[in-house]
């Protein structure tokens, strides 16, 4: 199975609650280029997101390519969740390609007990791709990475 962790792309400073925060144009551009690369690449099955308004609008650039693909949201998967308690709950879904959009620090953190590794920090819209046998801690391998542009 693959987990693909991806981070949501620019946002607005922070002039609304968090959870409010939407996409920048360069934002856009940046979910467009990961969808692009994913779904070239990829055959997602199953799509997890955050319920924050910038997370929803990345997965929307890529559901838009890839219609049809269920999703749902996971409500403990924003900045300051417990990242053991996301994975537990991202590995009771049933996918072969399972996509996972949601934010630092925690796509970091779930990227770290992936792999049994200190945790990484993920550039805006970066995706990583994890494969492995099933879903536990130390058991995957990170096969891909893809950083779209950034704004420095």
């Amino acid at each position: 199975m693959k987990i693909i962790l991806v981070r949501h792309g620019q946002a607005e400073d922070e002039t609304r609650p968090d959870s409010a925060r939407q996409l920048t144009s360069f934002g856009q551009q940046q979910a467009a280029q990961t969808a692009a690369y994913l779904t070239t690449h990829y055959r997602p099955d199953y799509f997890v997101v955050s319920p924050y308004t910038r997370a929803q609008q990345t997965l929307a650039v890529l559901q838009s390519l890839v219609p049809g693909v269920p999703s749902s949201i996971q409500d403990n998967i924003t900045p300051s969740d417990d990242a053991r308690q996301a994975l537990i709950d991202i590995g009771n879904i049933e996918a072969e390609c399972l996509v996972v959009v949601c934010h630092m620090s925690i796509v970091a953190y779930i990227a770290g007990l992936l792999t049994g590794e200190y945790p990484e920090s993920f550039s805006l819209a970066e995706a990583r791709v994890f494969e492995m046998d099933f879903v536990m801690t130390g058991m995957a391998t990170e096969i891909d990475r893809f950083v779209p542009d950034q704004p420095y």
